[in-house]
């Protein structure tokens, strides 16, 4: 594969170690194509959500949140957002229940191309956006240093360089200029995904909220998702 390629997807997936996307982008291509990797997701996601829906997958409620989710979608600039882009770029599921899915997930990644845009400001790379996570206790350091690839080094050279900027303490734990900095990052990638929001109008936008929040309680009560983060911050 092309270096270039790497490249690219080692900007997009800014909190991962880039040796994680030197090998695992090749080698995924050795087991499946993209074609037939998108077909499995979708296939996954409809039979995921009629198992966790039951009959309101079919309800009249999930064909307008579907359209009002679209309607968000479509105010939102594909500018600095690559990872929004390239979703994008899919063919909208026909179902009402995959449809919504598809907009939620192009939602998701808007917000995300932001929060990454709101982290490089506040002047943090991909290692040291999770350490500060981990230090307000949001989520496990085993987890996430596992899950993205630092070596105990990187991490330790991480904390260190948040120490000397004054973000961390001794004992490796937030300091107050340090909670004030993902203070500003939540707010700012909050600010950066308000504009599929604000294309709504409060009407639709209290509309939406109204439609999907049963689904959504629906689905963690179903035990299809987990709520690790109970502070509402962003993954970095």
């Amino acid at each position: 594969m092309k270096l270039e390629v790497l490249y690219l997807v080692e900007a997009t997936f800014f909190n991962f170690h880039p040796s994680l996307v030197h090998r695992a982008i090749p080698d995924a291509w050795k087991f499946s194509t993209p074609e037939k990797v998108l077909e499995a997701r979708l296939s996954s996601a409809d039979a995921t959500l009629r198992r966790l829906l039951g009959e309101r997958v079919d309800a009249a409620e999930v064909a307008e949140a579907a359209d009002l989710a679209r309607q968000a979608v479509e105010g939102c600039a594909v500018s600095g957002r690559a990872l929004f882009a390239g979703h994008l770029s899919l063919p909208w599921p026909e179902p009402p229940h995959l449809a919504l899915w598809h907009a939620i997930t192009l939602l998701r990644e808007f917000r995300g191309d932001g929060h990454v845009a709101a982290l490089l400001a506040e002047g943090l790379d991909g290692c040291e956006a999770h350490v500060t996570l981990t230090a307000l206790g949001s989520a496990p350091k085993q987890t996430v240093q596992s899950a993205r690839g630092w070596s105990d080094e990187e991490w330790a050279a991480a904390e260190a360089r948040l120490t000397s900027r004054g973000w961390l303490d001794a004992d490796g734990a937030l300091t107050e200029r340090g909670r004030a900095g993902r203070s500003a990052i939540e707010e700012r990638t909050n600010e950066l995904a308000m504009p599929a929001l604000r294309h709504l109008g409060e009407e639709g936008r209290a509309r939406l909220v109204a439609l999907v929040r049963p689904l959504s309680g629906l689905i963690v009560e179903q035990g299809g998702i987990t709520i690790p983060n109970p502070m509402g911050l962003t993954w970095p």
